[in-house]
């Protein structure tokens, strides 16, 4: 993680923190605490060199479900918001589509993303996917992220396995790479 820079050549950071909703949380979700209390760390980390923090928030008016105005569509409490953060409402799994993210990661000059949230296979993996199409360098932060088990899977295997494919992935002109995030602070 570098300072911020204004050279206009998206040479700036920014953390992603998708999806970490009240609502999101009804189904237990692997490591919560240890999640949330990581990405407080980055997110201090990020301010203090101000770098930007943007909340992906999923409105999920098609489904029913994690609706604005509703206490399930709010951050959970435990994240630590400042007011100098940015947040984008998404309808689908992926925070690019139909939102104004690309416009805002341009507008602030970032070109490299670090990726943190819920959950690891759908809406982080669909994030991921459409950050590297757009070109974007991409750090998956591999403790920030968290999802539920499934009756295929558990959710520790989930991330292991989406960690794997991540690390393993052919990049358009971005790169990827997976850090804890002792290593994104170090």
């Amino acid at each position: 993680m570098t300072d911020s820079t204004t050279k206009g050549d998206g040479s700036n950071e920014a953390l992603l923190i998708i999806d970490m909703q009240i609502g999101c949380f009804h189904t237990p979700r692997h490591d919560r605490e240890g999640v949330i209390s990581r990405i407080n760390k980055l997110s201090h980390a990020f301010r203090a060199k101000n770098l930007p923090v943007i909340f992906i928030q999923h409105n999920g008016i098609k489904e029913n479900y994690l609706l604005p105005g509703t206490e399930d569509f709010e951050i959970v409490r435990e994240l630590v918001i400042s007011d100098a953060d940015y947040t984008v409402e998404k309808t689908v799994n992926g925070a690019f589509y139909q939102t104004n993210l690309k416009e805002l990661l341009d507008s602030l000059n970032v070109g490299t993303l670090y990726i943190t949230g819920l959950a690891t296979d759908f809406c982080v993996n669909a994030t991921i996917h459409t950050a590297l199409v757009e070109d974007f360098n991409i750090v998956v932060v591999s403790d920030c992220h968290t999802t539920a088990d499934k009756l295929e899977m558990s959710a520790s295997d989930i991330i292991k396995f989406h960690n794997f494919i991540w690390s393993n992935l052919t990049p358009t002109e971005g790169v990827i790479s997976l850090k804890t995030h002792e290593e994104v602070l170090s």
